[in-house]
């Protein structure tokens, strides 16, 4: 029998495991990434460790994320995160170079590789053909140290492309499309690989597009086969050398098959506040738009950059409308100006911000109080952009551009005239923003700078055989990370402070949560469906260890964030009745026993003291799973010698 893309990868870098569908497998990784916002905490845990240098083949830090310095935090993180990195073995990507994801995949990604990052979209390195996985920050500073990387071995998809995309239809609507028939929960448990006729006119940024989608899906990752396209990509970034052809076996057995005709394909887009919440366009031509931003790391790539700049050539944006353009990168942004673009992106009165995550992240460019916001981003969970009643919607950025010059909801294929845009052979090239680390015999007496928003990381506990806590909260389907720890502003500065950042924990859903946790001694939270979707920030599973959370029942966890929960030291439970979800009321008293007996058998008794009534939840855990939680979490583990 044949292998698709993945199989092959994971069976090159196999350490150990079983390749069947839900086996434990562990990984060799060959490149890490983080960024500032997880990443201050991700290089803490790798210091804790112990170990002098990185043992990969490359690692990153980037600077894109806390771009804002509004006071000392940020700068000292990105201070902390140099001086850390030069210390051992890691480069440096500075401040404005650009978004970890769009940077890696222009200058250091490599077919056939497996990459993890303390970042949810690192699955947008499967649009060159490598295998990359978003992962907690304590899950990549293992990796950093030589450590493998444990999943559960994904079931595989497919989606073959047919047709070809009609004008003014993108990569990013077949996103859309595929989160329209999947759902957010959707790719939960595999590998999407994408293929058909189809792809081959699709360029290595709208790959990349698709991949970093396919983190909205609950994917493991997502992958492109590495073909002629991809060839032409890295020769055209002056990397001809880091290419590999890449493709799975014409008898590759996949779990489930999906067909999308690109020539039939509407703009779509997605609606507040879910990326699956998608219909097409034309449905909503009544809707007054408020604000646009084009970027992130799902839409600012050059050939997206130089399509905006091209609509709105000789044109002036609706004077009701806001528009922010973030370039993905100092080379897409110095490209821009080189050829012109960037003039006429100016001229058409939109404000050009940063090579950074901005808006995306909460970072500024917030919408008015109910302001309709259309986004060329990967989520639009609610009060993520900054405003509570903010209505943001995700869509191409030919939609995007559309909409700002009406000032309402726009389908581009209505627009006049074709839209040429000509990709230049030969990218520009400069890596100066990008800092080696010290040789080893430097970095041995180099001193690593910390400034005084910088905290020790929490300690957890681990696990008796019996556990009385306090259902502290309880808390419907699809609950995201932004839920659990918000980002923004406000908040982002503090994700080296866990004491502080707790402060924040749940403020979307309940804000009395941290001060009742507290008060509670040991707590336990009570989910729906697809827990903790979203990014892969492990302070989401941190801040509620520090609070006192001891294990979280739910009927369906999110991949990233059940595995974060483990590190944490928290224990992940899921209803065996998910009728029992409905029985349970916050603030009951929560009994647990047999807990280590439970946790082989995977099952455990739940007793409510406040009824009297009992249920079954099940934890179905490994080995080493089960050893990192009677540990206190994967630190704890890991110092004593678990591998």
């Amino acid at each position: 029998m044949g292998m698709t893309i993945a199989q092959k990868i994971i069976k090159a870098h196999l350490v150990s495991g079983d390749m069947t569908p839900g086996s434990e497998v562990a990984l060799r990784i060959d490149q890490t990434l983080t960024q500032d916002a997880t990443g201050t905490m991700a290089y803490l845990e790798f210091e804790t460790m112990g170990i002098p240098r990185v043992k990969t083949e490359l690692s990153i830090a980037y600077v894109d994320h806390n771009t804002l310095q509004c006071g000392f935090e940020n700068a000292d993180d990105h201070r902390y995160l140099q001086t850390v990195a030069a210390k051992h073995g890691v480069y440096f990507s500075r401040p404005g170079n650009g978004i970890c994801h769009q940077v890696h995949l222009e200058r250091f990604g490599k077919p056939g590789k497996t990459l993890i990052g303390s970042d949810s979209h690192t699955p947008t390195g499967g649009g060159i053909g490598m295998l990359a996985f978003g992962a907690g920050g304590m899950d990549v500073a293992v990796a950093m140290g030589g450590g493998a990387y444990y999943i559960t071995m994904p079931k595989m998809f497919k989606v073959n492309l047919t047709g070809k995309l009609r004008p003014y239809v993108t990569a990013k609507d077949v996103s859309l499309k595929l989160l329209q028939i999947l759902s957010v929960k959707g790719g939960v448990g595999a590998i999407v690989e994408w293929g058909g006729e189809g792809i081959a006119a699709l360029s290595v940024p709208e790959r990349a597009t698709i991949t970093n989608m396919g983190t909205e899906l609950g994917a493991t990752t997502s992958i492109f086969p590495s073909d002629d396209v991809t060839k032409a990509f890295l020769a055209a970034q002056g990397r001809a050398d880091d290419y590999t052809p890449l493709c799975s076996d014409a008898d590759a057995v996949y779990d489930r098959i999906i067909d999308i005709d690109l020539s039939t394909l509407e703009p779509m887009i997605a609606c507040p506040h879910s990326p699956d919440n998608v219909v097409e366009v034309n449905t909503l031509s009544a809707v007054k738009v408020d604000q646009v931003c084009i970027g992130s790391c799902t839409n600012s790539s050059l050939s997206d950059m130089l399509k905006v700049a091209a609509m709105l050539k000789g044109k002036t944006i609706h004077p009701t409308v806001s528009l922010s353009i973030s370039p993905g990168s100092r080379q897409v942004l110095s490209m821009l100006a080189d050829c012109g673009a960037l003039a006429d992106i100016l001229a058409s009165g939109a404000r050009v911000l940063e090579c950074a995550c901005g808006p995306c992240i909460g970072m500024g460019f917030s919408p008015s109080s109910g302001g309709v916001s259309l986004r060329t981003f990967n989520r639009n969970f609610l009060g993520r952009s900054g405003t509570k009643d903010g209505q943001v919607y995700l869509v191409s950025p030919e939609t995007a551009v559309a909409s700002a010059l009406t000032g309402y909801i726009t389908d581009p294929t209505t627009t006049k005239g074709e839209l040429k845009v000509q990709m230049p052979e030969k990218f520009k090239i400069d890596d100066s923003a990008v800092l080696a680390p010290l040789p080893a015999d430097e970095a041995a007496n180099a001193a690593v700078l910390r400034g005084p928003n910088i905290k020790e990381f929490p300690k957890s506990k681990a696990f008796n055989d019996s556990l009385e806590a306090k259902l502290v909260l309880k808390v419907g389907d699809n609950i995201t990370t932004d839920h659990i720890m918000p980002a923004g502003a406000k908040i982002l500065p503090y994700r080296s402070n866990i004491p502080h950042l707790s402060k924040f924990c749940f403020e979307v859903c309940d804000p009395t949560f941290p001060e009742r946790a507290k008060a509670a001694g040991d707590g336990i939270i009570v989910g729906g469906s697809n827990y903790g979707q979203g990014s892969s920030r492990e302070h989401a599973a941190l801040v509620p260890m520090y609070l006192g959370i001891r294990g979280v029942i739910a009927k369906s966890f999110a991949r990233i964030h059940v595995a974060n929960l483990i590190n944490a030291g928290i224990l992940p439970m899921v209803f065996e009745d998910p009728a029992d979800y409905d029985n349970l009321d916050q603030d009951a008293d929560l009994y647990i026993e047999n807990i280590v007996a439970g946790m082989a058998d995977g099952k455990l008794a739940v007793t409510d003291r406040t009824t009297g009534k009992q249920f079954n939840v099940l934890c179905s855990l490994t080995e080493r799973q089960r050893a990192i939680l009677l540990a206190g979490g994967l630190l704890n583990y890991t110092k004593e010698g678990g591998q």
